[in-house]
């Protein structure tokens, strides 16, 4: 299974404790008392981080239940060959900040939770807000201190550069795919941009081939980005 169709299924899941653990009337009270005492809703000690680390706790404990087969302190296990065997303590990034959880282990070490996998350090599509700056045209430098502005996440350029990436492999495919022999009809055109580029904002050219096929679908055939616009270039990529 694709990774991001496992990361879908894992929100999915979260999605759905949420809204099992918080019915409306429950949501009103939280509001309510948040606003009374001051807790901000979002942020790193907002209302919507301890929302988080409460449902997230819940269903790690609600996943050890079900890898036992028995609920805490329920004498049916006994004698069943594993057992809870305290929390350990990890803090995991998320959009609205790093949120501190407990997390259940189990005696034989074989407790594999879906929610919070072992060893996952960021949950709720941290990758995807990466990607999206990246994509803007931020620096791993920019990217890093804007998640720790915003978000309160530490993300090493390490860890940035690791992450998009897997955005410049899926170019390469992408460039590297084969391509009909014939497309009956052709788009070329251009479109100007402004790009962030090591801090400086400029003008710049995309320009970009259109083909469609036989079937009468259009395919991207390629996208070239320069300084100035005009016909020289596309002679250029034509011959």
């Amino acid at each position: 299974m694709a990774p991001n169709v496992k990361r879908r299924e894992r929100d999915n899941a979260a999605a759905q404790v949420i809204a099992e653990a918080f019915p409306s009337k429950v949501i009103d009270t939280l509001l309510a008392d948040a606003k009374a005492g001051g807790t901000p809703i979002d942020g790193v000690d907002g209302l919507l981080n301890q929302m988080t680390k409460a449902v997230l706790e819940r269903a790690l404990q609600a996943e050890m239940t079900d890898h036992l087969g028995y609920e805490s302190g329920d004498p049916s296990g006994h004698g069943t060959g594993n057992s809870r065997n305290g929390l350990s303590v990890k803090t995991v990034s998320t959009r609205n900040g790093p949120v501190e959880i407990e997390v259940p282990r189990d005696r034989n070490s074989t407790f594999e939770p879906v929610i919070v996998p072992k060893r996952a350090r960021r949950i709720g599509n941290l990758d995807d807000t990466i990607l999206s700056l990246y994509s803007r045209g931020m620096t791993t430098r920019d990217i890093e201190a804007h998640l720790a502005e915003v978000y309160g996440v530490e993300a090493s350029r390490e860890l940035i550069s690791n992450v998009t990436d897997v955005v410049v492999d899926e170019i390469k495919t992408w460039q590297s795919r084969p391509l009909d022999e014939v497309y009956p009809i052709m788009y070329v055109d251009g479109i100007r941009l402004r790009v962030k580029d090591n801090g400086v904002v400029s003008t710049k050219v995309a320009y970009l081939a259109i083909g469609v096929d036989i079937d009468g679908r259009k395919h991207a055939l390629g996208c070239w980005i320069q300084d100035s616009e005009g016909a020289k270039f596309w002679q250029k990529v034509l011959a």
